[in-house]
């Protein structure tokens, strides 16, 4: 009797889901409510019927609510109410139907709708078949992934006649994949082979494990020879998004050895600099970042956007300072330079230390940095790290367009290749020196806002890079741009490559010996510069 009334809940309910007008919706939806709030579970799961065929748009809320037992029956009014807040004595609850008419009740005046486990799986399908006939495909999509598997009789029927209405090929796809993964767990062994069939190359993990069930298990040599093949296509796929996985890695990690390098790339080209502060103008434009976000607490995703900018005038004030200051009166001293930055450096470290203690600081991530793009199951991309190489990319075009477009480009290029027939033709190599040097510093500290979204701020977040700065623009060409975009991509790419054979470590060591072997047939690097810097 109670399978017969159960059954005739769900034909009411499949009845009222093709009507589209909605003061009928509205009342499908009050008496399922009202179905609700009687104690009988045959009535209640009348109302899971109803309420799942309404098309309200709460009907879905209001199942899940019904499913982890947060609805109640209001004693005195018999309507359903979901509790707000506990108060003195009893509950401030709302009327589902209208959240903002709260009222408060004592504890003994309501009583939680219960359901049993014939209800919790009736809930469950009518939960599946609201997001499979949901508008929105990824939705419709993610429900199919969740029956993956676990299809039931009525599930089966249900995803066979949605098929063939599915107007998305994604859909249809995964629908397919589901029905099929049913069929591999039956007991027919044709229709398993079919299943294999459409399985093949899937690289859902439920899938996988099926067809190693069926490898283990099976009796039936055709049916184990099918399942190895359909095996070996996955894992040649499997395979293939693990290297592009490995490459997506390996990208990001050089997006941001060129961040850190490209200043110095400038700086080094045009004046011959070994800039060994350069890490801590990078670490300046991370702690940039984290006092943006302290005075934008509430805004997150627009502190990230100022604090581009801010950085960049932070680093390049101070390189300015440090090239008027200390550098100028350096040069063609080397050795000497490279001490006095090194001073530089351990001053800097010590400023930050003593501003904002030792300590690292942690720098919010922006929602939509968060989170990644999930292309497959076997390959999904991090947010950050997609921004990060895109952002690289934006600011080499913008510095390109600078040193290519502009007056100071043209000046800075003139002062490279031969600094005293520069000087011969009005180029005041001095001004050109203080632009150049903030102009390389301001881009340090636009890599350390990138940096800031990877890893915590700290005294020493710019020793780790400025070893690998040096090796990017030795690599690539001393002075040449698109030499360290390629030195820094290549060398990122390499170590995510080599780290799975060798660790990380010693990946690092190989990339190192390769640029020492490849610096002796080619002491000038890929792009080697032209002028003053190639005769030097």
């Amino acid at each position: 009797m109670n399978r017969i009334k159960r059954m005739s809940g769900l034909l009411l309910g499949l009845m009222l889901s093709v009507l589209t007008v909605s003061p009928v919706l509205a009342a499908s939806l009050q008496e399922g409510l009202e179905h609700l709030a009687e104690r009988d579970f045959d009535a209640i799961s009348t109302g899971v019927s109803l309420i799942a065929a309404s098309g309200d748009e709460q009907a879905a809320t209001l199942l899940k609510e019904l499913q982890q037992g947060e609805l109640y029956r209001d004693k005195s009014s018999d309507q359903i109410v979901r509790i707000v807040a506990e108060v003195d004595g009893g509950y401030r609850v709302a009327p589902v139907t209208d959240s903002s008419a709260g009222y408060e009740v004592n504890k003994r005046g309501l009583r939680k709708v219960r359901i049993n486990n014939s209800l919790r799986s009736q809930i469950r399908s009518a939960l599946a078949e609201l997001e499979l006939r949901h508008p929105d495909a990824d939705i419709r999509k993610r429900a199919v992934g969740e029956l993956l598997g676990q299809l039931d009789a009525d599930s089966t029927a249900l995803l066979t006649r949605l098929q063939a209405q599915e107007p998305d090929a994604g859909v249809r796809e995964a629908m397919a994949t589901a029905l099929a993964l049913g069929q591999l767990q039956g007991d027919d062994p044709e229709a398993q082979r079919e299943a294999i069939k459409t399985l093949a190359g899937s690289l859902e993990p439920q899938v996988r494990n099926a067809l190693l069930r069926v490898r283990d298990q099976s009796q039936d040599t055709e049916l184990v020879a099918a399942a190895d093949k359909a095996l070996a296509l996955i894992e040649e796929k499997a395979r293939l998004y693990g290297f592009a996985e490995t490459l997506f890695f390996g990208l990001s990690l050089g997006s941001v050895l060129v961040l850190a390098a490209i200043g110095l790339a400038i700086t080094f080209g045009v004046m011959g600099v070994i800039n060994m502060a350069h890490g801590e103008l990078i670490m300046l434009g991370a702690y940039t970042t984290y006092v943006i976000q302290l005075l934008m607490p509430d805004q997150i995703g627009l502190s990230l956007f100022v604090a581009i900018p801010a950085a960049f005038l932070v680093s390049a004030l101070v390189g300015i300072a440090i090239e008027r200051g200390v550098i100028r009166f350096l040069y063609g001293r080397p050795l000497e330079t490279l001490l006095a930055t090194f001073g530089i450096s351990l001053v800097l470290q010590q400023t930050v230390r003593s501003i904002f203690s030792p300590l690292n600081r942690s720098v919010a991530t922006p929602e939509w940095m968060s989170g990644s793009l999930e292309i497959n199951p076997l390959l999904s991309l991090t947010l950050n790290r997609l921004y990060i190489i895109l952002f690289c990319l934006i600011v080499f075009a913008l510095l390109f367009m600078v040193l290519r477009r502009t007056r100071l480009g043209l000046q800075v290029r003139a002062v490279s290749q031969n600094r005293a027939m520069a000087r011969a033709m009005g180029v005041r190599s001095e001004w050109v020196d203080a632009m150049t040097f903030g102009l390389g510093s301001g881009i340090a500290g636009v890599a350390g806002v990138a940096l800031s979204q990877l890893t915590n701020v700290g005294p020493n977040l710019g020793q780790a890079y400025i070893i690998d700065s040096f090796m990017v623009v030795v690599f690539g060409g001393v002075g040449n741009l698109w030499g360290t975009l390629v030195a820094g991509m290549s060398l990122g790419v390499a170590n995510k490559v080599l780290e799975p054979y060798a660790g990380a470590v010693l990946a690092k060591i190989l990339v190192l010996v390769f640029i020492i072997l490849f610096i002796q047939k080619r002491p000038r690097g890929l792009f080697p510069q032209k002028g003053r810097a190639a005769e030097g």
